[in-house]
């Protein structure tokens, strides 16, 4: 799945409809400058929420008002209550920021959604597609000495620092407001789920809640700088230490929650009524001590910490990251402040312990049976004409429900052919659903929730003959594949300093990706993990480290190509170096062979990749075997038979070669 984006976007396609040869995107774009105006039927009506927000700013005397795209807890994945940026646009990206004044309506995204957005906005929003204009557009729409409203609970530090530097010069300054204005406009938000909160079954854990909280405190505690409470924001960060799940944001087993962890007080803010009298018990709710949690009101937070920060002497340590601003303006004077990119819990839950790996790569095994289910059903199904983009992500999902602890997908699948596949976080819907040839490319890119793991795997198909360059694209993104996975390196380096491993076989004849190469993974968690990855903010490698790999290329308006596996950091052992590190595959699905050109391959990339076909056979012949699933393991021994090591038909050809000219020379000196 590319790191670049956390959370999936509706699809944007080439082609529209089942039919190859449908109508092209660009006649399901908006065309706000023909007269009448043109809007497809994709475009969402936003006059009535837009005069209504209007109305509720008049009164505050603000003459701009932001809308980001995420919510309280700086979360990549939202639930449907705080999607207020596509209430307000039509637009459902997962990159976007809007900005309303009394006259004009503008949305800023990146270039992966710019397609979308113009299919989704009707004619009262612009599109920019400049972030770089803001303070300009700004100037321009707002007067001097205006002030611009904005929800603290929806800014960053780092956001809240980037306006006020735009803003700062031009007599016009942000104003906090407290109150959301969308949520007053929204009349049929959706409410928060009623469910109740789980918590991880003992055989699951390692690590009981009381000594995860033991751990954070002993990091306090060395700390030069003397912190005294740790204030937890992400919404990973509480469900991780308190070993709970919950079911509030769609695909991650995520709760709205805080935490304020002092050195010897323990307080959760949570929705009260979702905790069971049996999980009150888990979190020793009754008494007063230093692993007594004291339950307190989510809306609450803000109080408390205020309380808090008011008592002589404390110190807050927080993670700037994922810690909104309303929060943050909260603790005063500095002296009283503690920060860190990432906070200490964070950075440890990134170090999976012995129980997370191994029940981690358990989970990989039994995904691999549904992906490799997948991939046999379709290469039966496909030349029959029956299956589309839809169907193929359908099957994939039930496959996967039934295997052991599945909890649901990790994310909205790709589901991607021909065309589409070149839209990196295309999903397929009734509208774009295109059918599946044997003629085209299909790439899928899908994972699953377990009890025991989080997974993310992408493989990418050809049912008929591939064309040259789809066959030498593909084998180079494979060889950026194996190279970073092959890689050793000292412990302590950051991915972002092997990157290009995955790129270079790519950039050696002018290709490219435009998405990251890898993100954390977590233990029935998050599929895109902070703060583990291959970006320059992620945190260095060490042992027990779970990241995607996933090069790719994509060919715009023809296919796209991903090559996606999950590995973990091992130790390995070196001539002359100790603490070095590589990556272990736990992945185990085979790749297209038909797309693999071994002639570009070096004797070391066919070596790795024959050492890993190996690996699946002998970790998923038992699995499969298990489950009853002869046809499934028949196909995998299929498509995972070695390959010829390179240069090995040369050598044949030669020692041939010689044999037959040692023949004519004993006959010629015969006769």
């Amino acid at each position: 799945m590319p790191s670049c984006s956390w959370l999936l976007a509706l699809s944007l396609a080439a082609l529209t409809g089942v039919a190859a040869g449908a109508a092209t995107y660009e006649a399901t774009q908006r065309n706000c400058s023909a007269t009448p105006p043109y809007l497809p039927s994709t475009a969402v009506n936003t006059t009535l929420q837009l005069k209504e927000l209007r109305e509720r700013m008049r009164p505050l005397n603000i003459s701009a008002y932001i809308i980001p795209g995420t919510d309280a807890h700086l979360s990549e994945y939202i639930a449907p209550r705080d999607a207020r940026l596509a209430f307000m646009t039509g637009f459902t990206g997962s990159s976007g920021t809007a900005v309303v004044t009394q006259t004009k309506a503008a949305l800023w995204t990146d270039s992966r959604y710019w397609v979308q957005a113009e299919r989704q906005m009707d004619c009262n929003w612009e599109l920019q597609t400049d972030m770089s204009n803001l303070a300009e557009w700004f100037i321009s729409e707002v007067p001097p000495g205006g002030q611009i409203g904005f929800d603290p609970f929806l800014f960053s530090l780092e956001t809240h620092g980037d306006y006020s530097l735009i803003l700062e010069s031009s007599n016009r300054t942000l104003r906090s407001i407290p109150v959301n204005l969308v949520d007053q406009v929204w009349k049929d938000r959706p409410s928060i789920a009623a469910d109740s909160l789980t918590r991880l079954p003992d055989r699951v854990i390692q690590r009981s809640w009381q000594v995860k909280v033991e751990q954070i405190r002993s990091e306090m505690r060395v700390s030069p700088y003397e912190p005294t409470a740790l204030l937890l924001s992400a919404l990973d960060e509480t469900a991780w230490l308190f070993n709970l799940r919950g079911n509030d944001i769609p695909y991650n087993p995520f709760f709205y929650s805080y935490t304020l962890l002092t050195l010897d007080e323990i307080w959760l803010f949570v929705h009260m009524d979702r905790l069971t009298e049996e999980l009150k018990v888990y979190l020793n709710a009754s008494c007063t001590g230093p692993l007594c949690v004291r339950l307190r009101g989510y809306d609450s937070v803000l109080e408390h910490v205020k309380q808090y920060v008011s008592r002589p002497g404390v110190k807050v340590w927080i993670g700037t990251e994922y810690t909104n601003y309303a929060l943050y303006e909260l603790i005063t004077p500095q002296d009283k402040l503690m920060t860190s990119t990432y906070s200490p819990v964070l950075t440890t839950k990134a170090v999976k312990d012995e129980t997370e790996q191994r029940i981690l790569r358990d989970a990989h095994v039994r995904d691999a049976v549904a992906v490799i289910q997948l991939l046999m059903w379709l290469e039966k199904s496909v030349p029959s004409g029956a299956e589309t983009e839809l169907s193929a992500a359908d099957y994939v999902n039930k496959r996967r429900s039934e295997q052991k602890d599945s909890r649901g997908p990790s994310f909205e699948t790709i589901s991607a052919s021909g065309p589409n596949a070149a839209l990196a976080h295309y999903s397929p819907t009734n509208e774009t659903n295109r059918r599946l040839t044997v003629d085209e490319m299909y790439l899928v890119d899908s994972g699953g929730q377990y009890l025991d793991g989080t997974t993310d795997i992408t493989r990418t198909v050809h049912w008929g003959k591939p064309t040259a360059m789809q066959k030498e694209a593909y084998t180079r993104v494979l060889m950026g594949n194996i190279e970073i996975s092959r890689t050793i390196f000292p412990s302590g380096k950051r991915g972002v300093n092997m990157e290009m491993l995955g790129r270079r076989a790519l950039w050696e004849v002018g290709l490219d990706y435009g998405h990251g190469t890898g993100h954390g993974v977590g233990n029935y968690f998050g599929v895109h993990e902070w703060p583990v990855g291959f970006q320059s903010n992620n945190i260095a490698f060490g042992a027990g480290m779970f990241t995607s790999i996933e090069p790719g290329y994509y060919k715009e308006n023809d296919f796209g190509i991903r090559i996606e596996d999950v590995v973990v950091t091992v130790p390995v052992h070196t001539t002359y170096g100790n603490n070095y590190l590589t990556f272990d595959t736990v992945s185990l699905v085979p790749y297209d062979r038909k797309l693999i050109d071994t002639s570009l391959l070096s004797s070391e990339q066919i070596q790795w990749l024959n050492q890993y076909y190996g690996k699946i056979r002998r970790l998923l012949g038992p699995e499969l075997d298990s489950q009853g699933l002869r046809e499934e393991r028949e196909w995998m021994l299929k498509h995972t038979e070695p390959f010829a090591q390179s240069g090995s038909s040369a050598a044949a050809s030669s020692s041939s070669l010689t044999f037959l000219l040692l023949i004519l020379s004993l006959f010629h000196n015969v006769v």
